[in-house]
C-alpha cells in the first residue's frame, strides 16, 4: 500500500521541531533518520527538484524560510500531489497561527498537532479544503475555551 510514513519539520539547523510517525522506527532509527535527512536537505541546491529517492522511500520537501518540511512516502505514490499538500499545510499554519514563524510550532505544537491530524489520517491524505480544515480547528478552539 502506498502512505506517509513520516512527517518532519526540520530548521536549518538541523534541529526537528516536529515530527509525525505512521509507520513503526525504533527511537534510534528516527534520530538517525531525522539527522542523515537534514544532511541531505541542507546540502541540496535551491534549483533541484523537491523529490529525492531515500533508501527504500521518497522524500518529498519544501522549504519555507527556515523551515524545511519532508513528508516521506512510498516510491509509487504521487509525488506531486504531496507536494502540493505541503503547500497547503504551511497555507493552513499561516492563516491559523497569523503568519507561521518557528516559535509557533515550538510553543504551540499541540495545535501543529491538531491541524497535522485533520489533513492526514493514517498516513494517508484525509482533507484538502483549507475552509474545512481551519473551520475544524476553530472548533476545537470553542471546545478548548469551554473546557
Amino acid at each position: 500500500t502506498t502512505m506517509i510514513h513520516f512527517i518532519l519539520l526540520q530548521n536549518k539547523q538541523g534541529k526537528t521541531r516536529i515530527s509525525k510517525w505512521y509507520s513503526p522506527f525504533e527511537h534510534e532509527e528516527k534520530r538517525k533518520l531525522e539527522s542523515e535527512i537534514h544532511r541531505i536537505l541542507i546540502r541540496r541546491p535551491p534549483k533541484f527538484c523537491h523529490f529525492i529517492e531515500f533508501r527504500k522511500y521518497t522524500l518529498v520537501y519544501r522549504r519555507y524560510a527556515g523551515l524545511y518540511f519532508t513528508l516521506c512516502i512510498d516510491p509509487k505514490d504521487n509525488e506531486l500531489s504531496y507536494l502540493e499538500s505541503i503547500h497547503l499545510f504551511v497555507e493552513c499554519l499561516d492563516r491559523y497561527f497569523g503568519s507561521v514563524c518557528e516559535l509557533d510550532l515550538v510553543f504551540g505544537f499541540y495545535k501543529v498537532f491538531a491541524l497535522i491530524d485533520e489533513f492526514y489520517l493514517a498516513g494517508e491524505i484525509q482533507e484538502t479544503s483549507k475552509k474545512t480544515i481551519l473551520d475544524r480547528m476553530a472548533q476545537l478552539e470553542e471546545v478548548e475555551k469551554r473546557s
